[in-house]
């Protein structure tokens, strides 16, 4: 999902990988996935992506578990906080988020939401990776609540890779984006 080429194009010459965008094709919106999808894929890598989906976030975890097949891993990394801190929620920067828009304003750019109750918000200070305009940053989560929304999504084997591991290219020195993996378990609902 929206991989940086410096990742997408080794992988499209050594695998059958398509790297997907939400704003272009090839399309996905991973809170909206076409059922035909579902089971299709070995793997699933989503760097730095999770933090702009537009809540409930969950939606996202579920629909990338039903993208892979039985035993299929999800290579995924996001900006977190309070690594081996337990019990520490993701930070939601518009948790009644529903119909929105983002303007510019003469001090930078707002965004308005109507919540589902009718109430209007604004937000100034927004938060974007890439650039000013560009892609909202819509929470920050913590190391703890990634591990729930995998978790609840129905991710196996999920392991968070906090040390270098140079010889499959995993170098990272900050402690709160470093890559993780999670797979679908192998056993059908009738194994034992």
């Amino acid at each position: 999902m929206s991989c940086w080429d410096g990742y997408a194009i080794p992988l499209a010459h050594r695998l059958a990988y398509k790297n997907t965008y939400y704003h272009q094709a090839p399309h996905l919106d991973i809170t909206n996935i076409e059922p035909s999808m579902e089971g299709t894929l070995d793997f699933v890598v989503s760097t730095d992506v999770f933090e702009h989906v537009e809540p409930p976030v969950s939606r996202a975890f579920e629909n990338a578990k039903k993208l892979l097949k039985p035993g299929g891993a999800f290579i995924f990394s996001v900006p977190f906080s309070h690594p081996g801190e337990e019990m520490v929620p993701t930070q939601e920067h518009f948790p009644d988020l529903n119909d929105y828009s983002i303007t510019k304003t003469p001090k930078g750019y707002q965004l308005k939401n109507t919540t589902r109750d009718g109430r209007v918000q604004y937000f100034d200070d927004l938060i974007f990776h890439g650039g000013p305009g560009s892609t909202l940053e819509m929470r920050v989560f913590s190391e703890s609540s990634m591990l729930d929304e995998l978790t609840r999504a129905g991710f196996d084997e999920i392991t968070i890779y906090s040390g270098s591991d140079l010889r499959h290219g995993i170098y990272w020195p900050q402690k709160w984006s470093v890559p993780l993996s999670a797979r679908v378990s192998r056993k059908t609902k009738s194994d034992p």
